[in-house]
């Protein structure tokens, strides 16, 4: 499995509504990041999209990246089947193997009625072009819903991109999520996490921290994951600073740091020489 980072490890970096960045990074920068972290994975998702490149950009874009030795991946928002043609196209035009997706867009939120019935609809177009759609868990189902969504369709095609912490939004924890949808996963997101009490002891804060400072139980979570997943995404939720030129700064360590750490992990996971906690 290899490492790779998202265009959520550097959220801030891009640009967060009602925070101002003087210079937003753009997808040839997120390009060279990873150059620069030494990986050779970088999954554009909904926060850079790739639909609103030119024809002549997304052919520098994939130019760039197949001269630095990069795969892109490809991610959108909004299973709507107009939409997900459209990326397939890209994701067919940059050669990624999978084309994550968010189901939810602004105005957009089928029932699982409806989200079987899109997903048997595009399931063809998928395999026909060799793409797996993987579906990202996000916090509105739970583990076992998107387990339903998966049984009418052919789960070689149509799987999960396996998120580690969104699905505390549904209140489940990491296990019964990996447990549940590991088997299916084609794309795994690496968040690392801490819950701490609150100061007045009512209630707890879920904050991002560096790969491998946190809560994560990366070792177990690779053991149960599909064997067919092939890249190993970092992503980042960045507790904010006092400005934002300060938080970029964290954000960008906090990736360098992760990435370092992430490395590690996966190599002595593949290798055997560290053991599940």
């Amino acid at each position: 499995m290899r490492p790779g980072i998202s265009s959520y490890a550097y959220t801030w970096a891009i640009g967060v509504p009602g925070y101002k960045v003087k210079n937003p990074m753009n997808v040839f920068q997120l390009v060279e990041k990873a150059v620069e972290l030494d990986v050779n994975c970088v999954q554009i998702a909904d926060n850079l999209p790739m639909d609103k490149l030119s024809s002549r950009e997304q052919q520098q874009l994939k130019a760039k990246a197949d001269k630095s030795g990069i795969v892109i991946e490809v991610g959108t928002r909004g299973l709507l089947i107009d939409n997900i043609k459209k990326y397939l196209d890209i994701a067919a035009r940059f050669e990624s193997p999978i084309l994550r997706v968010v189901i939810d867009a602004a105005g957009f939120e089928p029932g699982r009625p409806g989200i079987v019935q899109i997903l048997q609809t595009i399931e063809p177009e998928c395999k026909t072009r060799k793409i797996r759609l993987a579906i990202e868990n996000h916090d509105r189902f739970k583990a076992r819903e998107f387990l339903q969504m998966l049984e009418p369709v052919d789960t070689e095609w149509i799987g999960i991109c396996l998120d580690s912490v969104n699905s505390m939004g549904a209140g489940e924890g990491v296990e019964v999520v990996t447990e549940t949808l590991g088997p299916f996963t084609y794309n795994f997101h690496v968040k690392e996490f801490i819950v701490r009490r609150m100061d007045h002891k009512m209630g707890f804060q879920i904050e991002g921290r560096p790969v491998g400072e946190g809560m994560l139980p990366l070792v177990w979570m690779l053991s149960k994951i599909n064997k067919k997943c092939t890249s190993a995404i970092l992503e980042q939720w960045v507790p904010p600073e006092k400005n934002t030129d300060s938080t970029i700064v964290k954000e960008d360590q906090w990736a360098r740091k992760s990435i370092q750490n992430l490395k590690k992990i996966l190599s002595s996971a593949q290798e055997g020489t560290i053991h599940e906690k």
